[in-house]
């Protein structure tokens, strides 16, 4: 009886809540679906369009008793609808039997010649730079945005699962989605108002965040960094839009024409405007495109409205829809302004039509716009964090103020809700389990301490075997302006209990001033990176890895400690200057030596390096973005390129050092999207030791003997392989995103993604540097890849299952060198897009 009352006030307040709906499935006359039909109330601009499967959902406010069906070769139908909730409407279309006299239109694929639609796009591709805020000098203006998660697709079955005993409350506010017709249920808001000032001529912008509210989440900034990084901006008239780190083809892409159908559809007054109604969908199936159409001003060829909807074939994982609508407002007669812009996107780990799975809807509203109003330069250099609840987090009144578009119902209940949720025990935990799961650490909170990380729990080399280790960190909060790490760890078979401290405090907020330091004593594997760490608490997975090729026997006892002054003295510019002291030995003496020539011991050799050096290091990373104000902060972007500098100088005497020398390294980073192409990864890194080193101290060409893919490893190379103290590497990786096999019929349908490898490496290791280690070292062959440049490539398929990797890795050259490994096979797993 519950169950019958509950669906009747459940469908009673669909009915209340809006005043027409109309779903269900468009077939043509052999009974097939047709995909990217036409549905529109008769008399308005308010419709859409089937989805792949010829199903459609359509919701307004307004009251419509019409429906028109249409789509090109197709007889228009004309449908009356007899109450104001109409769902699963079977319509079929018959061919058309007549032509347009003015325009020829044919049903499937569309001809790009003598094709008015395509004329259209052309004129949009000239004017496109005269439009919006690129016609004026410099631009202001307000931006409200609000980003909401809801879980989707609610049933009564799930209603009743164990999981929600005792959180049954939270179902009392649902809704249905005007866009796919499910039900939902708010769980997350998060509100921001900011002010957007750019310069068209200087090529700068600039936005002050003023104000900034969470629903039960304000100190989490893990949860407000994913959401930043989940919905970057875009701009409809670029070629490609990014989303979810993969690039989409723009239907106003110059490309377009090869990527969509276009059609001209209709012709209409919009706000006194004539306009040009393009609907658009893919040439084929698989690839990052769209479906939709566009409203296009017939004189400045702006874009009045558009909406841009993910076909369920794109090769793209966890996400099942991705919706999109602008709204573009007409300042004068020339000058059209984005007014709002939608978008939703539905997680779901199956495309299944009936899978459950989680809405993110943001919506950003645009208003108050100004131009030509120049700022000095200076203006726009970013300070301090935008994001910084001390100055953000604003009361009712100012978000009674500044929100651009209200709350709806659901909207305001997502506050009360969570308030209400996180005084519920069974929710904590839920929130705790998935906490953990994110970061790794268990929080005890009453000791303002975090357990872990568990990751790194368990662990196994040659030298400790099996081996167990508990961390644990200070954490009052996400912008502690302090943080003291350590960790004790135990290998089963040295018996050896190992170590590893380390303190950060923030001086001061501004300049980013930081002091740090920490001492760390263990079994490191070292040499799997060109660019040495003092990172006291590092550990390469090549050091505690299950399973490796060969005998990863060459391990190294290592002693350090560090003390450092960081410094940003410009956004984004990071300036260290830092001592360490660290005792190097071999932790398996037997099988692998760092011993080196030494005229001051008794036995003529030294097999335990003492060294003191100072570093300066400057790391530039442009256009990277962060969040929180502390000692340590999070990224919530990944496009950004690394340019670091790192100069090392020894000095011995100092602490009883053995060595004098001075190492020099550089190295640039760059990830690059190229179009519809996919992404490209690449890395140049140089370096020289100047002065005489033992092995301990130069540097290693980082080889891969562990069966992980390994971005900036050679992984047909064993440890210590190559040894240099002058190298030059190249790392370019490139992924697809599957535009090669989404052409292969028999494997499109499994989304698998290719990617390509090339990696080289020059290197010299001086006549000096050779006594000083040859002498002595019996187990380490000192070779140095500098007759010509060692290069590997390799060929990767990805997205297998949606989680798995493996790369086809090939040796190029010096393939007779003894225990040369010609091949291998390497993978990794993750959840990506």
């Amino acid at each position: 009886m519950k169950k019958i009352i509950f669906l009747f006030l459940f469908l009673f307040a669909l009915l209340v809540n809006a005043q027409t709906k109309v779903s269900g499935i468009v077939l043509d006359d052999l009974g097939e679906p047709v995909a990217f039909a036409n549905i529109l109330f008769k008399n308005s601009t308010e419709g859409t369009i089937t989805n792949d499967n010829g199903r459609f959902y359509l919701e307004s406010d307004a009251s419509y008793n019409t429906l028109v069906v249409s789509f090109i070769g197709y007889e228009t139908q004309t449908l009356t609808l007899n109450s104001k909730v109409n769902y699963e409407m079977e319509i079929k279309l018959a061919e058309s039997s007549e032509q347009l006299n003015e325009v020829v239109l044919i049903a499937g694929k569309q001809s790009k010649k003598n094709n008015p639609a395509v004329d259209i796009l052309r004129k949009i591709w000239a004017k496109k730079r005269e439009n919006g805020v690129r016609k004026f000098k410099q631009y202001a203006f307000d931006k409200y945005e609000k980003v909401e998660f809801d879980l989707n697709t609610i049933d009564s079955a799930l209603m009743q699962r164990k999981i929600f005993k005792g959180l049954e409350f939270v179902f009392q506010d649902l809704d249905t989605s005007k866009i796919t017709g499910k039900t939902y249920l708010p769980i997350f808001l998060n509100e921001t108002f900011s002010k957007v000032y750019g310069d068209n001529i200087i090529k700068e912008e600039k936005e002050e965040i003023l104000g900034n509210k969470n629903s039960g989440f304000d100190n989490n900034q893990a949860i407000i960094a994913f959401v930043e990084d989940l919905y970057q901006d875009y701009d409809i008239y670029d070629n490609y839009l990014k989303f979810f780190d993969k690039s989409f083809t723009s239907p106003l892409s110059r490309t377009g024409i090869d990527t969509y159908n276009y059609a001209l559809r209709d012709s209409a007054f919009i706000d006194n405007k004539w306009c040009y109604n393009i609907v658009y969908y893919p040439r084929r199936k698989n690839e990052l495109t769209f479906k939709g159409d566009f409203w296009v001003n017939d004189s400045t060829y702006a874009i009045k409205n558009i909406n841009l909807e993910v076909t369920k074939s794109a090769n793209i994982n966890w996400v099942k829809e991705i919706y999109i609508e602008q709204d573009f407002d007409v300042m004068n007669d020339s000058v059209f302004l984005l007014k709002r812009d939608y978008m939703l996107s539905d997680f779901s780990f199956k495309k299944k039509e009936k899978s459950k799975g989680v809405y993110g809807k943001r919506t950003t509203v645009y208003n108050a716009y100004e131009f030509d109003k120049e700022k000095p330069r200076d203006f726009y250099k970013k300070d301090g964090n935008p994001f910084d609840p001390e100055v953000v987090v604003k009361d009712d009144e100012f978000w009674k103020e500044n929100r651009l578009e209200s709350l709806n119902k659901d909207e305001k209940g997502i506050y009360k809700l969570i308030d209400t949720l996180k005084t519920v025990p069974k929710f904590k935990s839920y929130y705790n389990l998935v906490s953990i799961l994110g970061s790794g650490y268990v929080e005890i909170d009453k000791w303002n301490l975090d357990i872990g990380s568990v990751y790194d729990v368990f662990g196994y080399n040659d030298a400790e075997g099996a081996r167990v280790r508990l961390g644990a960190r200070t954490y009052y909060g996400p912008n502690d302006p302090w943080r003291v790490e350590g960790y004790a760890a135990y290998g089963f078979a040295d018996q050896k209990v190992k170590h590893g401290i380390s303190g950060k405090f923030l001086l001061d907020n501004k300049s980013r001033l930081i002091i740090s330091g920490g001492n760390r004593r263990d079994i490191e594997q070292l040499g799997v990176s060109l660019t040495a760490t003092n990172d006291v608490l590092g550990r390469s997975i090549a050091s505690s890895s299950l399973l490796t090729v060969g005998a990863n026997n060459r391990l190294t006892n290592i002693n350090l400690s560090a003390l450092s002054v960081e410094v940003e003295p410009l956004t984004n510019v990071r300036v260290s200057l830092g001592a360490n002291f660290r005792t190097l030995s071999s932790a398996l003496p037997g099988d692998f030596s760092l011993d080196y020539v030494d005229a001051e011991s008794v036995t003529g050799t030294s097999s335990e390096v003492k060294q003191f050096n100072v570093n300066t290091i400057v790391i530039y990373t442009p256009g990277k973005k962060t969040i929180g104000h502390g000692v340590e902060r999070r990224d919530i972007n990944d496009n950004y390129s690394t340019l670091l500098l790192n100069y090392t100088k020894g000095l011995k005497g100092a602490m009883n050092s053995d060595f004098n020398y001075s190492k020099l390294q550089f190295s640039y980073s760059q990830p690059w999207q190229v179009g519809g192409f996919g992404r490209l990864y690449s890395t140049v890194e140089i370096g020289k030791t100047f002065g005489e080193v033992p092995l301990g101290l130069l540097s290693v060409i980082p080889g891969n003997q562990t069966f992980f893919s390994n971005y900036g490893t050679f992984p047909n190379l064993d440890f210590y392989e190559f040894v240099t103290d002058t190298y030059a590497s190249l790392h370019l990786e490139h992924n697809f995103n599957g535009r090669l096999f989404s052409r292969i019929p028999l494997i499109r349908k499994w989304n698998l993604r290719e990617i390509v490898g090339l990696r080289g490496v020059w290197g010299q290791l001086s006549d000096e540097n050779i006594a000083l280690n040859a002498p002595a070292n019996v187990t380490t062959p000192l070779i140095a890849p500098s007759d010509k440049v060692y290069y590997e490539y390799s060929f990767g398929i990805g997205n297998i299952f949606k989680i798995f990797r493996i790369d086809f890795n090939f040796r190029g050259n010096y393939l007779d060198t003894p225990d040369a490994r010609p091949f291998s096979v390497t993978g990794t797993f993750g959840f990506n897009f």
